[in-house]
């Protein structure tokens, strides 16, 4: 296997050959800092890369495998959002008004240490994780590995860049409207929001009321497993047999789903050709392999993301806005949303929390006929860099808002919903589907997406600036 082969196996395939001794931790992260040195000045995928420490990392890991241990992610490198706390280092949040170097690691990162894994780098992010694109004054543009005239989406962009372009073997990003799976869709990978307090987000629990996730941007469907196994908080939600890697080998058996291209209220937004092409050709592979594939749509409430989710969108960007120490530094579009989000009371934010039940309950009904949804991963491909350059914070929003409506209805839920890849478009940029279970049930969305891996795979397609790299 050649360099380039071992730098797009994927993390659980990487394990393994390090168990196997095919390879070691140290030239395994050699191998990726190579590449990053070579092509993130193209990306700007990664906001610092951790040279030193992961190199001590990395000895120590084979220090490990060669005693015997084993490990999930033992002696594997990982990208790590720039939103999540990593000791000794600052968490930028894609802002210079940062505070400075945290003492200690956000829990997911303290999990996937002990895990075995290497922590490579630090992710570009936009402002304050705002944006469903990687563009800030502080750090500048990320760059989409398949067309880097085009964004690879946010607000975990640069992990989706990093693990698109063979950067690293896999990526932890975080999902509050969409910041997972839109990356995800536009860099050709299989991004996990998973339930709801599955993984830890501590010590920014509640972020932005709830919304909030922390999840896998990954290549193939097991590597994601992998993540949750490692990660997963243990706070008594319920779990497959067998763990996470165990479910999604499992065969899924014959599911009833229900296909949908309904556009949430509130939003403005058309679905594109070929992202109506790749859920109808979605529809015809769930029918051969054997599914009861139906039309059928969930039952959206009236206002629905006006309502239950971007109160807690704004505020939680105020709340986040007031904990920079040098607010000063901020952008303006940043300080106009933070503006917005402040005009969210209290006793506003609590009624929209107390709400959450019954607007779960409505869209969820969808589950009482069906095991699962699925939507069109985007409305239509990504933006140009630069693309809103000129435009301010409400500009912005309505902007983006139509390229991606399908996502935030489930943060305000807090079910899981995963990114399949799904073929390129007319411009050769990538396509995926949207696939929602319901609360808890990543085991099913976990099986049929490997399912589908097998039926269309996806890993070895891979961006033309990464290959030969």
């Amino acid at each position: 296997m050649d360099a380039t082969e071992i730098a797009f196996a994927g993390a659980a395939e990487q394990a393994r050959m390090l168990a196997a001794g095919a390879i070691t931790a140290p030239e395994l992260l050699e191998l990726y800092l190579d590449r990053i040195d070579r092509l993130d000045p193209q990306l700007n995928a990664f906001r610092v890369v951790l040279r030193e420490s992961a190199r001590a990392e990395a000895a120590a890991a084979q220090e490990r495998l060669d005693a015997g241990e084993r490990l999930p992610l033992l002696g594997v490198p990982v990208a790590i959002k720039d939103d999540v706390d990593v000791a000794g280092h600052v968490t930028a949040w894609g802002t210079s008004a940062h505070g400075p170097a945290k003492s200690a690691d956000g829990l997911v990162v303290t999990r996937l240490r002990e895990a075995g894994a290497v922590l490579i780098g630090k992710t570009n992010v936009p402002e304050m994780t705002i944006w469903p694109f990687t563009e800030t004054l502080s750090y500048g543009a990320t760059r989409n590995p398949w067309d880097t005239t085009r964004t690879p989406g946010g607000s975990s962009g640069g992990t989706a860049a990093a693990v698109a372009a063979g950067l690293a073997a896999i990526g932890l990003g975080s999902d509050g409207g969409g910041s997972i799976r839109i990356p995800a869709i536009w860099c050709g990978l299989y991004g996990l929001k998973p339930q709801r307090d599955r993984v830890p987000i501590a010590p920014h629990d509640d972020a932005w009321n709830g919304l909030s996730v922390n999840g896998p941007l990954a290549r193939t469907v097991e590597d994601a497993a992998l993540f949750l196994d490692a990660t997963s908080d243990g706070s008594g939600l319920p779990t497959p047999d067998g763990g996470f890697v165990a479910a999604a080998g499992r065969d899924p058996g014959r599911l009833r789903i229900a296909i949908s291209t309904k556009i949430p209220p509130g939003l403005l937004a058309r679905v594109g050709r070929a992202q109506r092409a790749a859920l109808e050709d979605a529809a015809s592979v769930l029918r051969g392999l054997g599914h009861d594939v139906i039309q059928q749509d969930p039952d959206y409430p009236a206002g629905g993301g006006a309502l239950h989710f971007m109160p807690r969108y704004l505020r939680g960007i105020a709340d986040d806005v007031a904990s920079m120490p040098h607010p000063e530094r901020l952008e303006a579009r940043t300080r106009t949303m933070a503006r917005l989000g402040r005009m969210i009371s209290d006793r506003r934010l609590a009624a929209v929390r107390a709400a959450e039940p019954a607007f779960s309950a409505r869209v969820l009904s969808i589950f009482e006929d069906v095991d699962l949804v699925i939507t069109p991963g985007a409305a239509t491909g990504p933006s140009r860099i630069g693309a809103y350059q000129q435009r301010g914070g409400l500009a912005t929003l309505n902007a983006v808002i139509g390229r991606v409506p399908f996502q935030a209805v489930f943060n305000a839920t807090g079910q899981p919903a995963a990114i399949v890849p799904w073929g390129l478009d007319e411009d050769g940029l990538p396509l995926g589907i949207q696939v929602v279970a319901r609360p808890s049930e990543e085991g099913t969305l976990l099986a049929l997406s490997t399912q589908l891996e097998t039926a269309r795979p996806w890993a070895a397609r891979r961006p033309a600036l990464a290959v030969g790299s």
